[in-house]
């Protein structure tokens, strides 16, 4: 049996020691953006927004866990529904591991919890991989992160390498319009599948320069799939950090058409706790290779960032670049046209290259024997098609 060739043996010398940076400020389009690139740096900050809240807080996670980071936020939200903020929490059903009983207290000292379909009906199949939590409706915190120890350790503990960035401005409006349609729904007991599908197709994600698009089943595209999609038709220059890259056909040929145009970067994951997903993505290494895209798997620890850079445009929020996250699970995704807060994101996309290693053509030949090809097919199969839950449990020897 042929073994994926892992990074780090194939090439070691090609990977540099890293550490997480800095956070950093931005303020584009009358938006005031800061950027926590490290798990302490968002668990603080987090923590913050919930201590200080004076009015109200608004919080929905895809994954929420009983360890210690989660009885910790636990324990700062029924403190905050206690001095009498009003408190709406919302966690999915299938990602996150507590329940009613773990959020008693809450609920005692007034907050407001329910969960996405925690029933089954045809809307189980969705997911709210959203992450949401808005403070006093002044400041909102979004991103890729969830309430799980994991998302906030460091690097050298092979924590999840996320963005998680606060927002201050119009924008803040847009998404509290969004959470307060999300909680009418999830709340409702006799709340319809096609009610949410509706919810998706309807959302006015307003107008550019600063958008806030939503992702999510309904026929035809969603905002989020469907701007994306358009982007990348006219793009020219492309730099992406994402933890599952599997998008469909026509998306790889733009991104392919971007690419032979000369600068197409993305840094994907080396690690992962779903091992298929990077099976998946490297099933596609081929024919981007050969277009001149340049692709780097980022290596220190897992990967989670969800980050694009188009030409001036720039993309944030919780959506991966695959066909779940584009088409069927509920994304929330912020996007600014900003020529500074595109050239400082993509500055942040360099600083991860070298802690990455560089797939290149040659590299990829090694890697792609037939035995691991079909397992990067079964992999995509398993993920695209199927469903990450399955994936997890498949052990494909990735």
């Amino acid at each position: 049996m042929d073994k994926v060739a892992s990074p780090a043996e194939t090439r070691p010398e090609a990977v540099s020691p890293y550490r997480d940076p800095e956070p950093f400020q931005v303020t584009a389009q009358g938006q005031d953006l800061c950027f926590f690139p490290s798990g302490a740096g968002r668990l603080e900050r987090l923590l913050e927004l919930i201590e200080k809240a004076q009015v109200s807080l608004k919080l929905a996670f895809y994954v929420y866990a009983d360890d210690a980071c989660g009885r910790r936020v636990r324990e700062a939200i029924t403190a905050a529904a206690r001095r009498g903020v009003r408190v709406s929490l919302i966690v999915d059903g299938f990602g996150a591991s507590v329940d009613d009983a773990f959020f008693a207290e809450l609920e005692e000292a007034g907050g407001h919890f329910c969960i996405f379909s925690r029933r089954w009906n045809p809307s189980y199949v969705i997911r709210n991989h959203q992450k949401i939590v808005v403070a006093d409706e002044r400041t909102a915190m979004l991103g890729g992160f969830n309430i799980e120890e994991d998302y906030f350790a460091p690097p050298e503990k092979n924590g999840w390498r996320d963005l998680a960035f606060t927002v201050e401005g119009s924008l803040v409006e847009r998404v509290v319009d969004w959470f307060d349609q999300l909680e009418q729904w999830t709340g409702n007991p006799r709340a319809h599948f096609r009610d949410i599908r509706r919810r998706v197709r309807a959302w006015d994600p307003g107008v550019a320069p600063v958008q806030l698009l939503i992702g999510g089943p309904t026929i035809g595209l969603s905002t989020w799939s469907r701007t994306v999609s358009r982007d990348l038709i006219r793009g020219e220059k492309l730099d992406m950090i994402m933890a599952y890259f599997a998008p469909a056909y026509r998306l790889r040929k733009r991104i392919r058409r971007i690419a032979a145009k000369g600068h197409t970067r993305l840094i994907l994951a080396g690690k992962s706790d779903n091992p298929a997903t990077i099976g998946a993505s490297r099933t596609l290494y081929k024919k981007l290779l050969r277009d001149r895209a340049r692709i780097f798997e980022f290596q220190p620890c897992k990967l989670h960032t969800k980050l694009i850079v188009l030409d001036d445009t720039v993309y944030l929020g919780s959506a991966n670049f695959d066909m779940r996250s584009l088409y069927v699970n509920l994304e929330i995704v912020v996007r600014i046209e900003d020529h500074g807060l595109a050239e400082r994101l993509r500055a942040f996309v360099a600083e991860h290259e070298p802690a990455s290693l560089e797939v290149t053509a040659e590299l990829y030949r090694e890697w792609a024997t037939p035995w691991n090809r079909l397992r990067w097919w079964l992999s995509w199969f398993l993920t695209s098609v199927v469903d990450y839950s399955i994936s997890r449990n498949v052990n494909l020897g990735l």
